[in-house]
């Protein structure tokens, strides 16, 4: 633990920052301290969507991973949020390419990836809706910076900028279930630049995510207790630049099922920034993160411990430049280079549910790179934008062992796996073509790719009753996609979008079945997956509208040792997910909004034994305002009480978040 200590220290002392993409979707930008660069005219041709700061800030369960699912076809591995689900399945993925708990999408914060170095799995609970200003979710891979990893589609959250935040904000809120959150902020102006300094704390006893009629005498509520405190300054240091720092400090503890079962995460996380904006632009970027989690599984049969994943620490390391020349009014020309590298272990011990003493001591860890160069050119021609990149990554995959003793301290196994390297070449190309200021069309074609974590090459794990061994023999997943599309604006402030799309995901990483009760990590041929997206927003006056539906059909390519997954569908991979929310602002400080989210039937399993039925839940916030800056807030999740079965395995149910309401206080 004292690396970690000291890598806070040094984040929170030497100024170190982060980027910000804006999360505009024109280029005729106003520039604002403490973004990034201006996004490319070309970023439509990807068809993207965005969430902004009303949204993130006004979500029911005031959880950030649930406002993503605003656009559908967003899913984490389990249905559950950051207070109920295990932290190292909080995996993300798009377009119903399949889940195995690992990110396929590239999730970036002010333009740093996320993802934990060793799991691959997002710490949501330590992403607060207060400090963001907006997300771009783009679907479909892609090159650019930290392209590697973006197999699924990249989310890209925006810290808030100056505009975005008062000199000090808070809020208090008490749930059900003696649940309660708070949040603070402060954010004074410093100079020419700003700081915006944070803090969050939220517990609660939980809800049993065991159905009844399979409850025993160790079954116990969800518990959760977690706190987060960031930092952010921006400093101008010229005319045309600005130099940029964020940290993060969190700590996330849970109870999951079973008294005992335990799970902690941690993570101290810093970047710096520095952004030019002058005639050859720079974005240049580094960042470090620490993180740490521990899980202690119990028994389902008597409840007693019988693994301690007791200390999982990693550390990520990374940064990028990117230059734009100027190459005339009609170019936007994108030259830069990337890399990251992430490295970590694990120490676990095994016990006898008999006895109850320790039978077996394991250890297993490596490293992962990739380090890469990348060109795009956005070429304006008209009514026409043509955007095209190509990038070249070298990824690696050293050091990694497996280690097994005897409570004895003998030798059962020592494993040393051998070094691989290689390098990976991906492209994307689209074009818009604005045919009427009420229509846009845009078809865009492009290629990825996906190192294995270290999670899926060292570490194996339980989900009673199913063990799902490590595989260190994993290659690398790889993605080729086209899509098409049609933007409409049939009337002042009405957006509609359509997007039609076909995915193959070569190489497909997924847990699958090779006994009873047991699934080993492998590569299948493929997954493939096509289908329709459709999006509304809508302003009407005090009223607004914003609406997504998803049709993905997925299926799996096997053969050979994973010919009995042929034509099945990707495990927790719906057909069908919907979302809309409708918002009324009659006065400032007053609102009253309700979410409605479907999602449609998706298997456990590879085998498609195991099903989750479909759900549909619907959620409301009603904001009065006592004065311009006061108000209290009313939030009601899960309104009707839907039962949500967030995990299946030959019968063992959970559930998700049931009837959740909530009354607090917010201070602008």
């Amino acid at each position: 633990m004292r690396r970690f200590h000291i890598l806070t220290i040094i984040a929170l002392v030497a100024p170190l920052p982060a980027i910000a993409q804006t999360s505009t979707t024109t280029t005729d930008e106003i520039v604002v301290l403490g973004s990034g660069l201006p996004l490319p005219p070309g970023t439509p041709a990807y068809g993207s969507t965005v969430i902004g700061r009303d949204r993130l800030t006004g979500e029911a369960s005031d959880r950030v991973e649930n406002v993503l699912k605003d656009v559908a076809g967003f899913q984490q591995f389990r249905r559950s949020d950051s207070r109920s689900a295990n932290p190292s399945a909080q995996g993300v993925t798009l377009r119903a390419l399949g889940g195995n708990a690992s990110s396929r999408a590239l999730v970036l914060l002010d333009g740093v990836p996320l993802a934990d170095p060793f799991f691959g799995y997002v710490p949501f609970s330590a992403l607060v809706g207060d400090r963001l200003s907006g997300v771009r979710i783009t679907r479909g891979g892609g090159a650019g910076p930290f392209g590697a990893g973006a197999v699924a589609g990249t989310i890209e959250l925006v810290s808030a900028t100056r505009a975005d935040l008062p000199d000090y904000s808070a809020s208090a809120f008490y749930g059900s279930r003696d649940a309660s959150s708070v949040s603070a902020a402060i954010s004074p102006d410093l100079g020419g630049g700003f700081a915006t300094l944070s803090g969050r704390y939220e517990r609660g006893d939980g809800f049993f995510t065991t159905p009844m009629a399979q409850r025993g005498p160790a079954t116990v509520r969800a518990r959760y207790r977690d706190w987060s405190v960031g930092l952010r300054t921006v400093a101008p240091i010229g005319a045309d630049t600005d130099l940029q720092f964020r940290g993060l400090v969190y700590d996330d503890n849970r109870t999951l099922r079973f008294r005992g079962a335990d799970s902690r995460s941690e993570g101290q996380d810093a970047s710096i920034r520095l952004v030019h904006r002058g005639a050859w632009q720079v974005d240049a970027l580094a960042y470090v993160q620490a993180r740490n989690f521990s899980n202690r599984v119990i028994s389902a049969t008597n409840f007693r411990l019988t693994l301690d994943q007791r200390n999982t620490p990693s550390t990520g390391l990374g940064g990028k430049i990117e230059l734009r020349p100027p190459v005339g009014p009609d170019h936007v020309l994108r030259i830069g280079v990337d890399a990251r590298a992430g490295e970590g272990g694990l120490s676990e011990d095994a016990y006898s549910a008999v006895t109850g003493l320790v039978t077996t001591r394991r250890n297993a860890g490596g490293r992962t790179s990739t380090a890469g160069l990348f060109v795009e050119d956005d070429w304006t021609i008209g009514r026409i934008v043509l955007t095209g990149g190509v990038g070249a990554d070298r990824w690696t995959i050293d050091d990694g062992f497996f280690r097994e003793r005897s409570a004895a301290g003998a030798v059962v196994s020592d494993q040393r796996f051998a070094n691989r390297d290689g390098v990976a070449a991906t492209g994307r190309a689209g074009a818009v073509l604005r045919a009427t200021d009420a229509v846009a069309l845009r078809v865009a074609g492009y290629t990825g790719f996906r190192v294995p974590t270290l999670n899926e090459l060292y570490r194996p794990f339980v989900v009673f009753p199913v063990t799902t061994q490590a595989n260190a023999a994993l290659g690398l997943e790889k993605l080729r996609g086209v899509e098409g599309g049609v933007d409409l604006t049939p009337a002042r402030n009405v957006r509609i979008g359509v997007t039609a799309f076909y995915n193959r995901l070569n190489d497909a990483i997924a847990n699958v079945t090779i006994g009873t009760n047991l699934r080993q990590r492998r590569n299948v041929d493929a997954v493939i997956a096509k289908g329709v997206e459709v999006t509304l927003a809508a302003g009407l006056g005090e009223v607004t509208i914003d609406a997504s539906y998803a049709y993905s059909d997925a299926q799996v390519r096997g053969s050979g040792q994973s010919a009995a997954l042929d034509g099945f569908a990707p495990s927790q991979s719906p057909r069908h997910a919907g979302s809309a929310t409708i918002a009324w602002t009659p006065a400032v400080n007053w609102s009253l909004s309700g979410t409605a989210r479907y999602v449609g039937r998706q298997f456990e399993d590879d085998l498609e034994t195991d099903a989750l039925p479909d759900a549909f839940t619907f959620d409301a916030v009603a904001r009065v305002g006592i004065t311009r800056r006061v108000a209290i807030v009313a939030r009601a999740e899960n309104l009707f009480d839907a039962a949500v079965v967030t995990r299946n395995q030959a019968g063992s149910i959970d559930l998700g978040t049931p009837r959740t309401l909530w009354i607090g206080i917010r201070l602008n």
